[in-house]
């Protein structure tokens, strides 16, 4: 699209929420999408092979963790929510549903993409708890985790009432 490399401009995260700062709504949107896949199908080929409850978690896991960590970027990756949100819609697509509306209710009332994403995040395993879903709890919990370890900046930013709220419009 002609955009400069999200991982040199704005926060240097290659996550939506940069790209839609930096290269509008239109590249966002592929972000998106891309890093959503990037859970989604492991775990739909995994569903394909038989592979399930715990074992299907452990799946999701390492499709999240190969998006932190990616090898081609010197280990250096997203902060994972779009991953993450992938891989849960294709686990337990009620709790996937369930991180959408809580992003969006956050994401609306506050206008900052961090809080809903780790409000979302916190939600998660909950989630999984409350729709039966004991098996993916672990793996959740873990990627939930790390959302927040990756979020660290965001966190301090938000506590110091410096973060960037989201603007749809110019």
């Amino acid at each position: 699209m002609g955009l400069p490399d999200p991982r040199t401009e704005g926060s240097k995260n290659p996550g939506t929420t940069n790209v839609l700062r930096i290269g509008g709504k239109n590249a966002a949107i592929i972000t998106l999408l891309g890093d959503m896949l990037k859970g989604v199908i492991p775990v739909l080929i995994a569903h394909a092979l038989r592979v399930d409850g715990f074992m299907l978690g452990l799946v999701a896991l390492a499709a999240f963790l190969g998006h932190l960590f990616p090898l081609y970027f010197g280990f250096k990756g997203g902060k994972g929510v779009a991953t993450f949100l992938g891989a849960q819609l294709a686990l337990a697509p009620v709790i996937g549903i369930a991180i959408i509306i809580t992003w969006l209710i956050v994401a609306f009332l506050f206008r900052y993409s961090s809080l809903a994403a780790l409000v979302a995040a916190a939600l998660a395993p909950i989630y999984a708890l409350i729709l039966q879903h004991y098996a993916y709890f672990i793996p959740i919990l873990a990627m939930t985790l790390l959302i927040y370890w990756k979020h660290q900046s965001n966190i301090k930013n938000l506590l110091a009432g410096k973060e960037d709220k989201i603007r749809l419009r110019k």
